[in-house]
């Protein structure tokens, strides 16, 4: 019995590993950044990387009308995150940053576009987990975070 046990507590010991987090920091950072470049995929013309579809400001000015910012400045901003945030995550750069920004924008959807129970429990309440998680822990292991922090001597990243 002595072995089963001693067997557990080396797996736990490598599951709750430093290299196992960095696994799931790794995922949790592609999941996020997939949420939301997903939606700036839907935002540009197709072929192009930053030309804004105008169907945007239609749809913005119509079914997202409880924005509290004008949409001529909430289509390009929302796009430009959208796009920007994603790519850091992916590199591992800026990551707790990019996942507060990303945050921010699915709480703002929450709270102006969609304030429902239903929504925040079916799509905001992943993203928002997600960001925390990456918020509270970092990039982990294999991101360019950890090459800022080996360089600068700090574990600010």
């Amino acid at each position: 019995m002595s072995s089963i046990v001693s067997l557990y507590q080396r797996l736990v010991g490598f599951l709750s590993g430093t290299f196992m987090e960095s696994v799931g920091l790794l995922f949790a950072r592609i999941a996020l950044a997939l949420v939301f470049w997903r939606s700036y995929k839907t935002k540009v013309v197709e072929g192009t990387w930053l030309e804004i579809d105008e169907v945007q400001y239609f749809i913005f000015e119509n079914e997202f009308a409880g924005l509290p910012i004008p949409t001529d400045l909430a289509v390009p901003m929302a796009t430009y995150a959208e796009f920007l945030f994603p790519l850091l995550l992916f590199a591992g750069l800026f990551t707790r940053f990019s996942a507060v920004a990303l945050m921010i924008m699915a709480l703002t959807i929450q709270l102006f576009v969609f304030p429902t129970a239903d929504h925040f429990w079916g799509w905001a309440v992943t993203p928002i987990a997600l960001a925390l998680v990456l918020i509270s822990r970092g990039g982990g292991l294999f991101g360019l975070d950890r090459v800022l922090e080996r360089i600068s001597g700090s574990k600010a990243a």
